[in-house]
């Protein structure tokens, strides 16, 4: 948990640094840095949400081709 918040001080620093070297304003570097953060929170969970979605997909196609390759081994008459 500590390596998360420090991160996150680290992320909300950067932020801010950016934006109030690029506008020479305060407040918009304070406002950016607060809500750059909440709007990657936001993206990240849609952003798990597809590829979990993705992963599910995955799983289900590649079933029925493990169950046919898996257990005996076929038996071949000639």
């Amino acid at each position: 948990m500590t390596k998360t918040l420090t991160f996150a001080c680290l992320h909300v620093s950067v932020a801010f640094t950016v934006v109030y070297l690029m506008t020479g304003n305060m407040m918009v570097g304070g406002a950016v840095a607060l809500l750059e953060p909440a709007c990657n929170t936001v993206a990240y969970f849609f952003h798990e949400q597809f590829w979990e979605r993705r992963r599910a997909r995955q799983r289900s196609a590649d079933s029925p081709a493990r169950a046919a390759t898996s257990g005996t081994p076929a038996t071949y008459a000639f």
